[in-house]
């Protein structure tokens, strides 16, 4: 007799999960970095309306695909699509996603385990020594990525830790974790908030964030602004529609999805706050590059009174946003074990975690100075650092995109309109209006806008 699938034990448990995989390192690290990149303002304003226009229509698609087949992506795919255009071929949309999240944990997780490294330094003193000046941490951080052995040894931490919470299964290991990683993020980001607005630059910031200046938007930073709304849900690789499959019938999925949406928005605007506050406080030159993060922000927070506390609570607060994440992805591959091979939830939690980790090894010795794996670059690209950088690449440009928009397609055009419906007002009442609006930005304006971002990778442009 087959086992009887897990479920959330309410909508909170739900939001907090998915809210959980949204929020990561998308938003603490890389919003902030692309927001100062673009100049703020209308970036910030285009990156909103992508978020209602395309990031919540998919979100609401990937769960209803979850919650009507009680399976995992290949699974979903593959019995919602009999009877249908397409036929099974449609699983492919779901192998993609399985393949997309294995990919991503495997270098994720390295990343990941930078923040770990971090917030030993900062608790212990030694980055306060290191901070000094930005050349002094640039140097550090230059010969941690160096080490092949750091980073081997990070990576499987937060690897770690990640199968450790996915062995206990839906309620006792992710639902859990989120209802205790969650409420510790935002005490942590509030008690930054509040320090924030204490700073001198935090007038700057708000004004950076929220005076738009249509000339400082260029197409690129439209298309970058479409691409991290997408990229920031955990949209295209399954996540969401494996939380949805978990998700009870009295649940209402448009008030989970505008949650998790705002939550998710919440959290990236004031990262940017709190980072631009203490950026701005200071006559300081800041790197406008992705190791921002790691290499510049360390100096202005010791900078100020407390930076030692407030340093050490903010990489504190990364690393939970990033494992809530790492969690998700892992219950991707983990669910497919499960679904379609049989097996049991603790040997999928660890075999494809274990696999996922030493998949990840050649990554982490890629960035760790190994030359024939640093390297590596066989699509060509001079921007791509090896076997790491190579599938970031695949897996920024290619993968999730693709699984965004076969996503958007399967829900908009291949489930009829009686389908989506039934599933959107099962435990929510009748949509009326807002039901056609939804439908058409599935069907039409989320397809648009994803279809762009692939071929502006086509004609050369990348996301990263």
């Amino acid at each position: 007799m087959a086992t009887p699938r897990a479920q959330w034990s309410g909508r909170l448990g739900f939001v907090l999960a998915a809210a959980g995989s949204a929020i990561g390192l998308g938003n603490l690290w890389k919003f902030p970095y692309i927001t100062l990149e673009n100049q703020g303002g209308a970036f910030v304003l285009v990156y909103l309306a992508a978020i209602a226009v395309v990031g919540a229509p998919i979100m609401a698609a990937e769960i209803i695909l979850g919650r009507r087949s009680r399976r995992n992506p290949v699974g979903a795919f593959g019995l919602l699509s009999e009877g249908k255009p397409g036929g099974r071929a449609w699983k492919g949309v779901g192998y993609l996603g399985v393949v997309a999240g294995f990919v991503i944990l495997s270098y994720y997780s390295m990343i990941a385990g930078w923040t770990i490294r971090y917030i030993l330094l900062a608790f212990s003193g030694s980055l306060g020594e290191l901070a000094h000046s930005p050349e002094s941490l640039e140097a550090f951080f230059g010969s941690f990525l160096a080490n092949p052995g750091a980073q081997v040894l990070f990576h499987t931490l937060f690897m770690g830790a990640t199968v450790a919470v996915v062995f206990f299964g839906v309620g006792r290991g992710i639902e859990r974790a989120a209802k205790l990683l969650m409420p510790i993020l935002f005490v942590i980001l509030m008690i930054l908030a509040v320090y924030s607005i204490t700073t001198p630059g935090f007038g700057r910031a708000l004004s950076f964030l929220f005076r738009p200046n249509f000339a400082d938007l260029s197409a690129s930073s439209v298309l970058e602004a479409l691409g991290h709304s997408f990229f920031t849900l955990s949209l295209g690789l399954g996540s969401m529609l494996t939380y949805g499959s978990y998700m009870r019938r009295r649940d209402s999925i448009p008030r989970s999805t505008l949650t998790i949406c705002a939550l998710d928005t919440l959290i990236a605007i004031m990262a940017c706050l709190i980072m631009f506050s203490i950026i701005f406080s200071f006559d300081f030159e800041v790197s406008k590059s992705s190791t921002i993060l790691f290499t510049t922000i360390p100096v202005i927070f010791f900078k100020l009174p407390g930076g030692a506390v407030i340093c050490g609570l903010f990489y504190l607060l990364v690393s939970f946003a990033a494992l809530s994440s790492t969690i998700s992805i892992l219950e991707v591959v983990a669910s497919f074990a499960i679904d379609e091979l049989g097996w049991h939830r603790r040997r999928a939690a660890v075999t494809t975690g274990v696999a996922i980790w030493l998949f990840g090894i050649l990554s982490a010795l890629s960035v760790g100075g190994v030359q024939t794996l640093s390297s590596f670059n066989p699509i060509g690209r001079p921007s791509t650092l090896g076997v790491f950088g190579t599938l970031d690449y695949l897996a920024s440009n290619w993968f999730l995109p693709v699984g965004g928009l076969f996503i958007a397609l399967f829900t908009g055009w291949i489930l009829t309109r009686e389908e989506t419906r039934d599933e959107l007002e099962e435990g929510n009442g009748r949509l009326g209006w807002s039901f056609g609006i939804w439908r058409f930005m599935l069907r039409f304006a989320a397809p648009a806008a994803v279809g762009a971002i692939i071929v502006s990778v086509l004609l050369g442009a990348e996301y990263q």
